[in-house]
């Protein structure tokens, strides 16, 4: 019986084994072929190493901004000598059935950005008439909240207006109805704080 041991034929058994090598020789050139193509010689763990990826000089810059931009709890809080706090009133005098709207204004006179503690909770609005102590924002005030705001040196800020309805308050006095303050000429003014610092002077009006 014939095997592929031991071939016969026309040919030569010298030829046949030429043969064996040359077929053996052209795998062992793919396989070393695909190993390169596979495995770049000289990298580290057998892995081609990933090309550089650069980003782009804007989205960089866009960053580093984001990523300097002061967060609430990140900056130091404003010393409450360098806070100026400003009552503010849209009018100087009112006809019979208009309301005062009533603001204030906070500005950091230092020399850096600094937080200050800005919501309703640490604000307060007081109107008096002489001694007499007519009506103030936390005698009724719900759902107060509490705000860090970071101020920056020189640029003050503003409150949105309060309106006030020409009533007396206390805290006895929130769930029924109040009459109205003597009006007829009446001089009033208005006294302001937040974080901690009272307001400078008042902000004096006429109701009529």
């Amino acid at each position: 019986m014939n095997t592929l041991r031991d071939p016969v034929g026309p040919e030569s058994k010298g030829v046949y084994l030429r043969r064996r090598l040359l077929v053996l020789g052209g795998l062992l050139a793919v396989i070393v072929f695909v190993v390169l193509v596979i495995v770049k010689p000289g990298s580290s763990g057998g892995a081609a190493s990933a090309p550089e990826v650069k980003v782009p000089d804007e989205i960089v810059a866009a960053d580093k901004v984001q990523n300097d931009t002061p967060k609430a709890g990140e900056t130091e809080p404003c010393p409450t000598g360098e806070l100026a706090v400003t009552p503010l009133i849209d009018r100087d005098s009112y006809a019979a059935g208009e309301l005062p709207m009533l603001s204030l204004r906070v500005e950091n006179t230092g020399a850096k950005k600094c937080e200050a503690q800005l919501g309703t909770a640490g604000m307060s609005f007081t109107i008096t008439s002489g001694s007499d102590q007519v009506w103030r924002s936390t005698d009724c005030q719900i759902n107060a909240d509490t705000r860090a705001v970071i101020l920056e040196p020189g640029k003050p800020l503003e409150t949105e207006p309060l309106q006030w309805d020409r009533t007396r308050s206390s805290p006895e006095t929130c769930d029924i109805a109040r009459d109205p303050v003597t009006a007829d000429g009446a001089t009033y003014h208005l006294q302001v704080a937040a974080a901690g610092v009272p307001g400078t002077g008042t902000a004096p009006f006429l109701l009529y």
